[in-house]
């Protein structure tokens, strides 16, 4: 089922740093690329219930990596943004800008 193209922040900012991460997108590189570009910390759990989201909605795909050593075995999740994921963020955040568009900021903010 296709999801509506009315992306939360959150969600925003997680396709963004997906594909900026391209191919290194998993769950602690995301949070992190957040943090340092916006100076907000996300939790894990609220991170991997975005993803799941997102992925539930078409918007993402995820991949399993090779399990290693450092991470006790484990496998690391990469998350890839979709032809859908793509064109939804773009019109979410066009919209944004649209808004934004010759909005007098000196005037509001007096």
């Amino acid at each position: 089922m296709a999801k509506s193209t009315d992306l939360t922040l959150v969600e925003q900012q997680m396709l963004l740093a997906i594909m900026r991460l391209r191919p290194n997108a998993y769950g602690v590189s995301i949070r992190d690329e957040i943090k340092t570009r916006t100076g907000k910390e996300y939790s894990f759990g609220s991170v991997y219930a975005v993803l799941e989201r997102l992925e539930d909605s078409g918007l993402i795909t995820s991949q399993e990596g090779e399990a290693t050593a450092a991470r006790g075995g484990r496998k690391k999740l990469y998350f890839t943004i979709t032809g859908n994921g793509q064109k939804s963020l773009q019109v979410s955040l066009c919209a944004i800008d649209a808004l934004r568009e010759g909005f007098p900021w000196k005037e509001a903010l007096a």
